[in-house]
């Protein structure tokens, strides 16, 4: 039985796919491909259909990973049944998942900085234009959030 991991921010252009990549990465150096399922969403639909962000893109291939293919796409409500884990970049779309699924009674919705030494928020490179500081962020906390699955 495969863990389900599903990333989540704003506009599913920058972080939350980020963060689907570099935890596919860090569990295919594992060995561990075939025991994960890992995906990204959106809260929002303003994205929807839009590849990566060109600079979020060109970080993540910076350090060897492709993203080729991804488009953005807005969360479901089934998505809360068929994923065992549900992670947010920040407490604004912690708060977002909150109100479209209610109470979590599964215990299933995190924040990744959670995983971290450093809790808090994903730096957001939309505002900030700096996709180093997310990249660090992002790698930190889907390091510790494999240690934890693991």
């Amino acid at each position: 039985m495969k863990t389900k991991v599903l990333f989540i921010c704003h506009g599913n252009i920058c972080r939350s796919p980020m963060a689907e990549f570099v935890m596919k990465h860090l569990v295919e150096q594992a060995g561990l491909s075939n025991q994960f399922e890992i995906a990204s969403a959106a809260t929002s639909t303003e994205e929807i259909g839009n590849p990566v962000y060109p600079p979020a893109k060109r970080k993540l291939a910076e350090h060897g990973i492709d993203c080729q293919g991804k488009t953005a796409r807005q969360m479901t409500i089934d998505d809360y049944r068929h994923y065992d884990h549900i992670v947010a970049m920040d407490h604004n779309n912690l708060r977002n998942l909150k109100r479209m699924f209610g109470e979590d009674k599964d215990h299933k919705i995190s924040l990744l900085m959670d995983y971290s030494n450093r809790p808090g928020e994903v730096a957001d490179p939309w505002y900030t234009g700096n996709f180093e500081a997310t990249w660090n962020d992002v790698l930190e906390g889907c390091e510790g959030l494999l240690k934890t699955l693991i």
